[in-house]
C-alpha cells in the first residue's frame, strides 16, 4: 500500500481530530455501539455473554471488535480470569467513568430533542 500524501484530505482531517479536543473525544467513543457498551457498564463489571444480552441487535463480532477498541483506548478493562473455562470480565477504567455524567446529560438531551422533533412532526 503507498504512503498517504502529506497534504490528502485524510490526512488533514486526521491531524485535525489529533488537534481538536472535541472531535477527539468524538472520536474515541462515537460510532453506533461504544456508549451503549460503556453505558451497560457503568454499574460494574460484566461478562462478555452478559453485555451482548444487554445490548439488542448487536452481534458477537461487533461486540468483541468494539470492546477490543475501548480496551485499547485506555476506556474499557478487561480481565482474564484463570479458571477452566475461562472468565472474563470487563469494566469501566477511571477515565471512563469520568464519562458517566457527560452521557447522561447526553441522554437527557437526546430526549428532549427527540420530543421536540416529533412535535414538530405532528404540527405538521
Amino acid at each position: 500500500m503507498g504512503k498517504i500524501k502529506e497534504n490528502s484530505t485524510n490526512n488533514i482531517n486526521k491531524k485535525y481530530i489529533q488537534e481538536c479536543d472535541l472531535s477527539y473525544a468524538v472520536c474515541k467513543i462515537g460510532g453506533r455501539w461504544k456508549l451503549l457498551i460503556l453505558n451497560r457498564l457503568k454499574d460494574g463489571k460484566l461478562r462478555f455473554s452478559q453485555v451482548r444480552d444487554r445490548i439488542c441487535g448487536i452481534t458477537e463480532r461487533m461486540l468483541t471488535l468494539q470492546l477490543r477498541e475501548l480496551e485499547k483506548e485506555g476506556l474499557v478493562k478487561r480481565t482474564v480470569h484463570a479458571e477452566v473455562p475461562p472468565r472474563v470480565d470487563y469494566e469501566l477504567t477511571l477515565i471512563a467513568r469520568e464519562l458517566i455524567p457527560i452521557w447522561e446529560d447526553l441522554e437527557k438531551w437526546g430526549n428532549k430533542h427527540r420530543d421536540l422533533v416529533k412535535e414538530n412532526t405532528e404540527k405538521n
